[in-house]
């Protein structure tokens, strides 16, 4: 959508999905929830407010509203404007217009321009003046006019917005972009995916607990068979004074004595 400049998403996406190709395609306002509706797009950027009965829409940011004035125009004396102060002034309201008026100020145009960029060929002729989102006065920028904040008006609200029944894997790698998760950030089908690692590695580590022997303060068994009175398969040893079994250290002292 005119305005709107996504060279940043764009690249980051390059970087972390280089074998996905992203194609940028550029509309008018209001033909961007229908490119979307129709599958001509699998997300897109548009203006505030939309039918969100089949599209999903996370607000972004919010536009400061300026008015397009020639040069020499008394108001570009004033760093703003109000809407009262342009009361007099004949206001152009185009049919592609990106403001969310109930009534627009000033006194309206014998005729509606048919694009903003007929209006401001007008503005600049000195057929009226022009209110629009800030970026959009900065894309039609001509050296014979300028522009000054306005209050008093409806802002520009920009969205990101997909269609509620096709949020892919892709379109939520985008969304992710967008809203600044970083490439470590688990969210969506990853954090499933993480969940499920954590879950194998769990389970091997209780396997491992399971197959393990008794440790030192446990009970031992001996295990296997035996020869020449030592044990295999972990048998207990004797200790200091109790000697190897089957040797005479172990005997002495247990055999009676002779008397002579």
């Amino acid at each position: 959508m005119p305005g709107v400049t996504p060279g940043k998403w764009a690249k980051t996406w390059n970087e972390r999905l280089p074998d996905v190709p992203l194609e940028l395609l550029q509309v008018s306002a209001a033909e961007a929830p229908g490119m979307l509706r129709g599958g001509g797009a699998d997300a897109g950027f548009l203006r505030l407010p939309v039918d969100r009965t089949d599209l999903s829409a996370i607000p972004l940011y919010t536009e400061q509203t300026v008015v397009v004035i020639p040069k020499d125009h008394l108001a570009a004396a004033f760093d703003e404007v109000s809407a009262e102060d342009l009361a007099d002034e004949i206001l152009l309201h185009p049919l592609d217009d990106m403001l969310d008026w109930e009534q627009p100020p000033g006194r309206p145009a014998f005729e509606r321009p048919a694009t903003t960029a007929d209006a401001i060929v007008l503005v600049a002729a000195g057929i009226g003046l022009l209110v629009v989102p800030q970026s959009i006065a900065r894309l039609h920028h001509r050296k014979d006019l300028t522009y000054r904040p306005v209050t008093g008006v409806p802002e520009s609200q920009v969205a990101l917005s997909w269609r509620e029944d096709a949020t892919t894997d892709m379109v939520d790698d985008f969304i992710g972009i967008v809203r600044g998760r970083t490439v470590n950030s688990t969210r969506g089908r990853r954090a499933a995916e993480e969940q499920s690692k954590r879950a194998d590695k769990g389970g091997a580590r209780q396997k491992s607990t399971a197959a393990k022997p008794a440790g030192k303060g446990g009970p031992r068994r001996a295990a296997g068979n035996t020869k020449g009175g030592n044990t295999k398969g972990g048998a207990p040893k004797s200790g200091k004074h109790g000697g190897k079994p089957g040797s005479r250290q172990g005997a002495k002292g247990s055999k009676p004595r002779r008397r002579s």
